[in-house]
This record gives structure tokens, sequence and C-alpha cells, in this order.
């Protein structure tokens, strides 16, 4: 409860819903509680500087230090994010790959709203070439997957489209670290020259990007080898908490990755080195923005040959300045703006026609226009412009059409004139004319319904492309334009008309036991307005059959949802190999074969994942005990258990009741899912109950854990045994890595499947990770080597001792990844450890 008060408190300082006095009971009256919102306006007027974060995953962002730069002082932060961090696991639900890659992505964003932050990702798609792929030791094995070409130009693109004056990359480049991490970090000292130099991606020029040089490049440090230091655990009565107590607030909404914790407001040192300098020396420093313009101001200091355009460039600052002086007094701030946008109009026109070259002129005319972006903001807040876009239908097909209602509410003392009402959307969508108002005075409102409609030919919705429709406000104060934006609050996506969702995506066949038949069920879901009719078929491999295909469905309105059954009939011979089942509706003319996952959750909104509907179907020879009763302990982060049992094997889920009540002796084996401590406390309870089931003959088998996992490694485990760390140091991340079996006539490797070379091909993602380090060698036996290349090997992989009259099996290896996946040698190997126990009886 106190992690949720705190995200929520923040959340409402932040945006100015709360104020900050108020909220924290120190008793000041509303009326004289500063509007925040106005402030997180006006602050960014102070300075022209940028800085750039990069990094590998979301959640690389360094929060606190962001919050200090953005919040604190007004600088403009970004951060260059490579991939969706899709290869993770999800503490919130069941999504993984590309749908948890979704919600990673909108929490980054969600998060970087609370530190005002703006996000950009090398990653542009789903299944993009710059995945994550899970853990990686090196720069070289992370390049080969992403593309060193794809991946270096994305980021150069994106240093010259947004100029950054300070680039630091979240971690350094050490044999400690993630692989993404040290290639995020070569590739951001590497760009420090190259983004500036035109030979370096020219189709860049062509497209109308200029080289950009950073001004200065920092990596992490420490005290001992810091060139600047400083302290940003400040407390800031704006916002009623410090910096690194709003960082915090940001990484709550990393709730995917279970992020966000509960930090005193104390002080907190930031160590950085100067690394890489452009035409500075890279010595001590008493700021991080010395020998960089910070304003207009000690930008007129370098034209002072050009007294005019200096003279401007003085003056624009000073009238920026006394807007961010007239704080907390919105109607002030309203009546001054117009006068700091046209100066800064002017001072952009004498630019135009200065004499500086071509780069300076560029870059000058570039903030200028970030400043203008910035004054648009304080207009909208200070003069209490409120606007709420509404549309009908946000889930839109392809010839359809929508409602989208704008209402715009003039809060402040100043009335608007020459007001204009727009809707942009897609370039080949139409959308009806737009509204006008001469006058839009106190306390008026306008409302405005516009038709949009998709086009024939329109795309399908893409999760990482921007927003579809926005609505725009155009207006005039004191003769000055003005402009402000809103986006309606759903996710609008234009989605086929009928979406097809296998129920079981991925099939695993026996060839040891061949069914007569196979049911496939298939969830049709109409996106279209009303009425609608669609066939819908079960496309199969050849010699394969479908009783019946071909199934009217129809449905009677939007969102209605159909279920449709297929009886496949196998060949008379299955051999070993993969093969997909494929659905297809038939509707208007066309055939579709989408699955829309719709993915929702409150702290990120609703997305869609759009992805082909089909069944993967896994083929190869499993023998197993069907009389073997198994109970599994889930976690929550894997679906072994769910998967062996649609195999055919006899498993039970174990529930708490079972845990703390039931007999457990009637189980020949107990299966605990990876992580299970972690999640399951009433696991941790009973714990003792399951020693004692191995002491009585039971059979235990523990998946992976991490040692902070609630692992006692004296008296979680029956004998000692010690689960390694750091993570980099103790997993081997190259699936494709040498196995040796070190006791191959041992009956894991032999009973009740017989396991060969061909049973640890095919792996995905890794071989195993946090291998334990140190156990109780006379009572633990080992059975397989393993290593990345040049790497000592590991012989812990899986840890067999026998307690009493049981047997305890740990193992580290990701078998939920091969099982999840389809792996054959994933399902042999793991089956042969659940038998052990009878083996022995």
């Amino acid at each position: 409860m106190r992690k949720i008060f705190t995200f929520i408190l923040s959340f409402l300082i932040i945006f100015g819903l709360v104020s900050p006095q108020v909220a924290l009971g120190e008793g000041e009256p509303a009326n004289r509680t500063p509007p925040i919102e106005l402030w997180n306006a006006l602050k960014p007027l102070s300075t022209t500087v940028s800085f750039m974060n990069t990094g590998a995953h979301p959640d690389d962002e360094r929060s606190d230090l962001l919050a200090y730069l953005s919040r604190g002082l007004g600088v403009r932060t970004s951060s260059i994010i490579a991939n969706r961090g899709e290869g993770g696991q999800n503490e919130i639900g069941t999504e993984l790959g590309n749908a948890l890659g979704m919600i990673r992505s909108r929490e980054l964003i969600e998060a970087s709203k609370v530190t005002d932050v703006q996000v950009y990702h090398l990653s542009e798609k789903p299944s993009d070439e710059i995945y994550d792929f899970g853990f990686s030791k090196s720069k070289e094995e992370t390049l080969s997957k992403w593309g060193e070409e794809v991946t270096y130009e994305r980021f150069i693109r994106l240093l010259r489209q947004q100029r950054p004056d300070i680039v630091m990359p979240s971690f350094l480049d050490v044999d400690t670290e993630h692989g993404h991490h040290r290639t995020m970090n070569m590739l951001t000292l590497k760009a420090f020259k190259d983004a500036a130099d035109s030979n370096v991606f020219p189709e860049h020029l062509k497209e109308g990007l200029h080289p950009w040089q950073i001004k200065k490049l920092y990596l992490p440090a420490k005290q001992d080898n810091a060139t600047v230091s400083f302290d940003i655990g400040i407390y800031d009565e704006k916002y009623g908490m410090t910096y690194p107590q709003l960082g915090e607030a940001s990484r709550y909404l990393h709730k995917s990755q279970g992020m966000g914790r509960d930090i005193p407001a104390e002080p907190r040192m930031i160590y950085l080195k100067l690394e890489k300098a452009n035409d500075l020396p890279l010595t001590k420093e008493k700021s991080i923005f010395k020998g960089i313009p910070y304003d207009f101001e000690q930008y007129a200091d370098q034209f002072r040959h050009i007294p005019h355009l200096s003279a401007h460039l003085t003056q624009l600052q000073r009238d920026l300045q006394e807007l961010i002086d007239f704080y907390p007094n919105d109607t002030k701030v309203a009546d001054k703006t117009p006068k700091a946008l046209k100066q800064l109009k002017h001072t952009v026109q004498i630019v135009k026609e200065s004499r500086l070259g071509n780069e300076e002129k560029y870059d000058l005319l570039y903030r200028l226009e970030i400043k203008e972006e910035q004054l648009m903001k304080v207009m909208q807040v200070a003069s209490k412009l409120s606007m709420k876009v509404e549309i009908d239908n946000p889930t839109l097909t392809k010839d359809g059409t929508a409602k989208v209602k704008v209402t715009v509410q003039n809060e402040g003392g100043k009335a608007l004139r020459d007001t204009e009402f727009s809707l942009q959307v897609p370039e080949e969508w139409s959308v009806s004319e737009k509204a006008s108002k001469n006058v839009l005075k106190q306390n008026e409102s306008f409302v405005h319904v516009f038709t949009l409609r998709v086009p024939k030919d329109a795309s399908y919705h893409q999760p990482y492309h921007p927003e579809t429709v926005t609505a725009s406000l155009h207006y005039k104060a004191d003769g000055q334009s003005f402009t402000a934006a809103k986006r309606p609050q759903q996710t609008v996506a234009v989605l086929p008309e009928v979406s097809l969702q296998v129920k079981n995506e991925n099939m695993v066949l026996n060839t040891k036991e061949i069914k007569d038949q196979y049911n496939v069920e298939v969830i049709a879901r109409n996106y279209q307005t009303g009425k609608a009719n669609a066939k819908v078929s079960l496309q199969v491999p050849d010699g394969w059959k479908v009783k019946q295909n071909n199934i009217l469905v129809p449905f009677g309105k939007q969102f209605e949802e159909k279920n449709v059954t297929f009886e496949v009939i196998p060949p008379k011979t299955v051999n070993e190999g993969k093969g997909t089942f494929k659905a297809v509706a038939s509707i208007n003319g066309k055939e579709l074969s989408t699955t829309v996952q719709t993915i929702q959750y409150d702290h990120i909104g609703t997305d869609y994942y759009l992805y082909d509907s089909a069944v993967k179907v896994v083929a190869f020879p499993l023998e197993f005990d069907k009389g073997l009763k198994i109970g599994y302990i889930q976690s929550g982060f894997d679906s072994v258990g769910d998967e062996l049992k649609a195999i055919g094997m006899n498993i039970t889920n174990l529930s708490e009741q079972d845990l703390a009540s039931g007999d457990l002796s009637q189980y020949d084996t107990i299966v605990l899912g990876i992580r299970a401590y972690l999640s399951r406390e009433d696991l941790r309870t009973h714990n003792s109950k399951l020693l004692e089931y191995v002491h009585r003959g039971g059979h235990l088998v523990v998946q992976y854990h991490k040692p902070e996992d609630y692992w006692d490694a004296e008296a979680t485990p029956p004998y000692k045994l010690i689960i390694g760390s750091p993570s980099i140091k103790v997993r081997v991340t190259d699936e494709n890595a040498n196995v040796t079996v070190l006791k191959p006539e041992h009956v894991l490797f032999n009973s009740p499947n017989k396991i060969t070379e061909k049973d640890w091909n095919g792996w995905v993602q890794e071989r195993g990770l946090y291998f334990p380090t140190e156990w109780n060698e006379s009572e633990y036996q080992t059975f397989v080597s393993m290593a990345d290349p040049n790497e000592t090997p590991f012989n812990s992989g899986v840890l067999l001792a026998h307690y009493g009259k049981g047997s305890y099996l740990y193992t580290n290896l990701v078998w939920y990844r091969q099982i999840q996946n389809q792996v054959p040698g994933g399902y042999r190997i793991f089956t042969n450890l659940l038998h052990y126990g009878a083996n022995q009886n």
C-alpha cells in the first residue's frame, strides 16, 4: 500500500492535480499553492542546453539524474533506448516476446512523462532486427544479431535529429555488464566523432539532416576517477520531494519489471568522467555545462561580432526569464507570452538574414524552434486552455468511419481570437472541414464534431508508429499565433474486420502416440460496426484433413466473439518436424489471417499486437509414464506445468491449501516453477514440509532461482547450495554452447527417453543462468558441463542429491524457455528429470 500511495501521490503532484503542500500535509491552503503544471512549462525556458542518456532496454534510463536535469534545471532531456525489452520476464501478466516489448515500451513512455524526458528507440517495429534476444556477454554477439550497420545508422540518425549537447551512456563497457549495455556504450563513444562527419551515412544529409558535433560525452564514474560531481538529492518544494524520489516515482511505472522503491530524502552525489569533449580539455570541472552556452544570453556573447543578432538574443532570453519570474501568476504569464513569441520570431528572421555560417545558423534556428514549441505549451497552460478529444469508435476497420468530438474550454482571463480547429490524420485518410470561431471568450467553450474515414487500403495498426489522430487548435493572442494539440485518450487503431485467435498456438505431437483426431479451437472476433458474416477455415499441411471446413460465422454486433472448433485428422504417418495450421477468415471478398491481441493495463492504457493467426506444430517422440502423478507449484513466471499437461502428463497445480494441509505423499514428483520462492510466500512458509516429503521418499525438482529470491543456501535445500552471482558471471548465454554429459550411462539420460546429442540442439535464447557456484559435494552429484566460448565450464546445471528415502534435484537450465518454445530436447530431458524418483522405486 505504501508503494501505491507513493506512486499516486507523485503522479498527482507532477501533473498538477493535487498541490504538493496539501498532499504532504504541510497545511498550505490550496489557493496559495503554486500551479505545478505552469512551472513544468516555464522552467525549460531558462536554458538552451540538451542532455541525452543512452541505454539498451526500457528501464536503463538514469531516472534520478534525468529528473534533476529536466525538472530541476529545465534542461531538454532525452533517452535513446536500443530495444523493447522483449526477452525479459513479465511480473504483471502472461505477455512475453513482442507483447511484453509493447508493455515495456509504453511503461517507459509513461515513466518519462514523470521526469519530462523524450524517449526514442532504435527498434522500430515488433520483431525488429534490434531485438532483445536475451542476455549477452559481448558486443560482438549483440551486433551480430542486431546488425551493426542498421543499428549504427539509426543511432547516428537520432543524434543528428535531436542534436544533444551532452551525451552519457548509462553503463560502462566492462566485462561485468550485459552485452547490450556494453554495445550502447561503444556506439555512443564511436558516434561522438561520426555524427559530425558528413561522410558517415551521407544519405542523412540528402534528407535534410545536418552533421552534429556533440559538445561533451560523459561516462558514469566513481569518486576516485570522476572529473565532475554534484548533489542531486535536493528537496524541491514545488514537487514535495527530492529529484531521486521523483525518479523513483517514474520507475514505479515499470510495473512489468517490478521497478520502483521508496527512498528517503537525502543527499545523492553524481560522479561523472568527461571522456570526450569538442575543443575542451578533459580536466576536472565544477559543472557539466562548462564550455557550453547555457542560454541565449550566453549565445549572444559568442556573436558580439554581429551586434544586431547579439542584442536580440540577449533580449529574447530576458523576455523568457521574465515569464519565469512571473510564476506563479499565470495571468501575467499569459499576458507577456505573446511579447516573448514576437521577440523570438524577430530573432529567427535576423538569424536567417545574418552572415553566420550554414552550420551555426542551422543550429541556432533549431534551438529557437524548440523555444517556440515551449512557448506554445506555456501559453496553453497559462491561459488555462483545456482540450478534450473523444472518438466514438477508436477501433476502426478499413473503409470505416468515426466521429471525433473536440471540446475546447477557455478557462483563463484572456479572449482568444481567430480560433481554428483541425484534425490531423494520416495523409490518405479523409476528414471533414476545419471549424473556426472568431472569438473564444473567457469561460467560453466550443465543441466541434469531425467525421473521419479510413481508406480501403489503409495500413493496420503499428504499435510503435506515431499516434493516428490528433486535434489541433490554432488561435491568436495579442496578434501572435499559437497552437495547442491534444490526442484522444484511447488508442486509435485500424484493425482487421475479423480477428482469429487460436486458443492453443503451440501444439506438440508425440510421434510415439499419434491421436486419431486433434481439435483446434479458434476464437473469431468482429471489429466491424454492426452485423457481419465470415467464413472461417483452417489450412493444414498436405496429408492432413479437416472434417468440416469453411464454417459460416454470423456476427450481430461489433466486438462479438464466436468459437469455432475444427476436427483435424492426421495422416497415417506423422514424421518428426515442424508444421503450421493457419486460421483464415473470408469476409468482404478478402481473406484475413490475423490475431489481434489486446494489451490493456491501467498504467499504460490499451494497445494491440497484430500477428499471424496460426498453430505452430512440432512433432517428436516422447516417452513418459501417464500414471506418474506430478504436483506443480506455479510461480506465475512460467507455463511449464500447463505445457506438460497439454501433452498428456498427469499434472496437478498445487494451491496454498495443498501445501498447508494437503497430502503431498500422493505425488511421485513435485516441481517448483521458476523463482517460486520469490512469488509464493506459502512455499517459503511450508518449505520444511517439502523437505519432509523428499525425506519420506518423494522426488522434488526445483527450477532456477536468483540468490535474492528468498533463497537460504543452508535451509532452503536439504544440503548447502549457493546460487552464484553476479548474473553475468554465472550463466551460459550461447544457446548453442557445447554440452558434455558427465554421466551418460546414468538413468537421467536413459529413461524414459534415450538422450542423445540431438536433444541439446535447437535451444533458444540461452542454456542456463544463475549456476550454483558452491554446494555440498559429498551429497550432490553433477551431470552436465557447459560454457560460453573461451570461458571455464560450469558443471552445476543439474544437481541431484538423495535425502532420506527420496531425491532432490536442482536445475538452473532454462527448461521453461525450451518447453514454452516447443524445443523437443527440452521436453525429453526435462521429462527424464521428472521421472527420476519413479525410476528408483
